[in-house]
């Protein structure tokens, strides 16, 4: 590491001119500065434009499965090397365990956008939300939402506590997107964003401009920003407010900020019971990891009154046995220091604050600990910024509560205790923290579970009900998972990212487009009712470098009759008396007398447009959207036609995902059902052929590599 911690901007390694001071950055155990940040004389403005140049063309000329593929590369790529991030974070204070939540978790989001990105989203760069919107009677005119992504920058401005996973929960989906990022750190850990950030620029994958650090401050940010950019901020509430009061109108704000997280132990959760050990294990874990400095962490324990010194006691115990603080170099720590002296100094004041405002200590201390030095030996660590847990108790009627109890977030090893007489006591309590991340509900009741929900939902980003047979299984309160909502209302910010496709969207605008079907189709990459189709051959016979949309089948009419009605009905034991009781099934409104089994007609229509031979289609696996139209009588005729919807080629398979829409229809052309029909399809295909490509990865449909 140098002197000056350097940034990487326009696809370059970048340090300030020689002699510049910096900011120091220390060790959190052993007061050791670590290195000096600064950004004195870097062209922040240069910096932007070339993500909005550079790194929108490069990113722009990718798929999604393109970029969901990059994304696996970079998770593997710092799979190879967390080791050395492990190494690094402890300087920052991070135990093992703790970096299990960040540099695992981290990798955790790029692995699962990879992931995500090849099996939620098409192989294309617009993407498709909700079904067609006919607005026109005669079909020629239709509507349809799309998304495609924002033509600026994603700038991302992270907390300390979470130097990799942090970064790549924003950094991801906005990748996926298609939207270059500006990463910028907190001061504290920067350095091990730094390292990251070097593991993927050595590994030589990042399309240019797609990425970029800054490591140090960023004036005049905001004077640079305009429509089409992003801010992406996760800190103080108030440091929220003041950036987003300069955000210029037009550039997307997103906030995930501090919060008053809360834990309800339901009433049915007495000691003994699986819930009450759940709710003790869960509240040491949020107290002890990264040292209690989590957005996330349980703040205000809420326990029936009559149990609230047995839980304190129980988690007395519970830290007693499992809590060893220190250098989290030594092997045996569990809990290492606050990120700084500034920070542990900022803690202990909040505590202050809160004891003034009526709480008590019922756990722990504020005297500086003694710990377990890198060593291995036990003593004062007078430059290291340990605190040992601590639990506030407050007495009192909980409507009479003080305000300080669910306005004061004292970010480290701490929470209150608060008590309850009625769950809907507890709920009020959860609502005056002012909107959180989470609140977690251990109880196996599901009458009280169903009214905290109804309660305390729109205070919270996410909540969790921990009971006997998830506890086990559980990521617990404090750690959001990259499928899930991550943010909160109210004070949490009133943002959300993560939750799976959710967060790609984010970073795309949502457009009505109007127009004919043949201009959707080719505005699309999905075939449209009313768009011209080709019947030249079989589409079965084509492989996807010859199959295109809008590619049809027609097939001939097949009659129905009354014996083919009985027999699939024995054959498959579907006796339902509208296939078989002519008087019964006259009394249903929705039928003329004794119909088709809709599952018959499926099962001909694809006897209809199967061709049976060997060929580029090498399997059906599934069909989505199935509707039933018009019931078909026995003397009744159908017949299907079958259209290239959507053609999606899989990038490192040799084989790619067909769409079919199917229609089924009557002698009369009513429509009988609609359908899409899902099939596996051969990049290409030599006629005598037959089984699977010789290079087909024999992974299951729809397994990722």
């Amino acid at each position: 590491m140098t002197d000056i911690l350097p940034s990487y901007v326009r696809d370059a390694w970048w340090t300030p001119d020689a002699g510049t001071a910096g900011i120091p950055v220390r060790d959190a155990s052993t007061g050791e500065v670590v290195t000096h940040v600064s950004t004195e004389g870097l062209d922040l403005a240069g910096a932007l434009e070339h993500a909005r140049t550079v790194g929108q063309a490069s990113l722009g000329a990718l798929t999604f499965h393109q970029r969901a593929l990059l994304l696996k590369e970079f998770a593997l790529a710092l799979t190879a090397r967390k080791d050395e991030l492990y190494e690094l974070s402890k300087r920052a204070g991070a135990t093992v365990r703790d970096s299990l939540n960040d540099v695992d978790g981290g990798i955790g989001v790029l692995f699962t956008y990879a992931s995500k990105g090849r099996r939620e989203l098409p192989n294309a760069q617009v993407y498709l939300d909700g079904p067609v919107e006919a607005l026109a009677k005669d079909g020629s005119f239709l509507g349809r939402h799309v998304y495609t992504r924002l033509p600026g920058v994603a700038v991302q401005i992270n907390a300390f506590n979470f130097p990799m996973w942090g970064a790549l929960e924003k950094f991801a989906p906005a990748f996926l997107a298609g939207v270059p990022s500006v990463v910028k750190p907190a001061t504290p850990t920067a350095y091990i964003a730094e390292a990251w950030v070097r593991v993927l620029v050595e590994a030589g994958r990042l399309p240019a401009g797609s990425l970029q650090l800054v490591s140090g401050g960023v004036p005049g940010l905001f004077d640079h920003l305009g429509l089409g950019d992003l801010v992406g901020f996760t800190g103080s509430a108030s440091t929220a407010a003041r950036l987003r009061a300069h955000a210029r109108e037009g550039v997307r704000f997103t906030s995930e900020t501090d919060s008053i997280n809360a834990s309800v132990l339901g009433p049915d959760a007495v000691p003994g019971t699986p819930e009450f050990d759940a709710y003790v294990k869960q509240l040491m874990v949020e107290l002890t990891t990264k040292a209690g400095q989590k957005c996330t962490a349980i703040r205000r324990a809420i326990v029936p009154a009559g149990v609230r010194d047995a839980v304190v006691e129980a988690l007395r115990d519970k830290i007693a046995e499992r809590v060893v603080i220190g250098d989290p170099h030594a092997e045996s720590v569990t809990m290492g220091p606050l990120v700084s002296l500034e920070q542990r100094d900022e803690v202990l004041r909040a505590v202050a604050e809160l004891e003034a405002a009526g709480g008590r200590l019922v756990l722990g201390t504020t005297d500086a600990p003694e710990v377990v030095r890198a060593d291995g030996s036990t003593g004062a660590a007078p430059d290291g910024a340990f605190v040992v847990p601590l639990v506030v108790g407050f007495d009192g009627d909980a409507s009479a509560l003080p305000d300080a109890v669910h306005d004061i977030e004292a970010f480290g090893p701490v929470a209150s205790v608060l008590a309850y007489r009625t769950v809907d006591e507890a709920a009020d309590l959860v609502g005056r923290g002012g909107g959180s991340l989470v609140t977690s509900v251990a109880t196996a009741d599901p009458a009280v579970a169903a009214t905290l929900l109804a309660r305390t939902a729109a205070y919270n980003g996410r909540l969790l009900f921990l009971d006997r047979d998830d506890a086990r299984t559980s990521t617990g309160h404090g750690a959001p998972v990259p499928h899930l909502v991550h943010g909160g209302p109210g004070r949490a910010g009133g943002g959300e990212e993560l939750g799976g496709i959710r967060a790609v969207l984010h970073h795309m605008q949502r457009t009505a487009v109007q127009g004919s079907p043949a201009m959707l189709t080719a505005l699309t990459g999905v075939w449209h009712q009313g768009a011209a189709s080709r019947s030249d051959r079989h589409p079965f016979r084509k492989p996807l470098a010859e199959l295109r949309i809008g590619d049809q089948f027609a097939s001939p009419l097949r009659a129905v009759t009354l014996d083919d009605i009985e027999t699939f009905a024995r054959f498959t034991g579907d006796l339902f008396y509208a296939h078989m009781d002519e008087e019964a099934a006259a009394a249903n409104p929705f039928f003329p007398g004794r119909v088709a089994h809709g599952y018959l007609l499926v099962s001909w229509a694809a006897g209809l447009f199967v061709d049976p031979a060997p060929g580029p289609v090498l399997a059906n696996y599934g069909l989505e959207n199935l509707r039933f139209v018009t019931p078909v009588s026995p003397g009744d005729e159908v017949r299907v036609v079958l259209t290239a919807k959507q053609i999606t080629p899989r990038e490192t398979d040799e084989y790619g995902e067909v769409r079919w829409d199917a229609v089924l229809l009557n002698q009369r052309d009513e429509i009988v059902a609609t359908y899409d029909v899902l099939t596996l399809v051969a990049k290409t295909w030599e006629e005598g052929d037959a089984g699977r490509p010789a290079s087909t990865s024999p992974e299951p449909a729809g397994v990722e590599a």
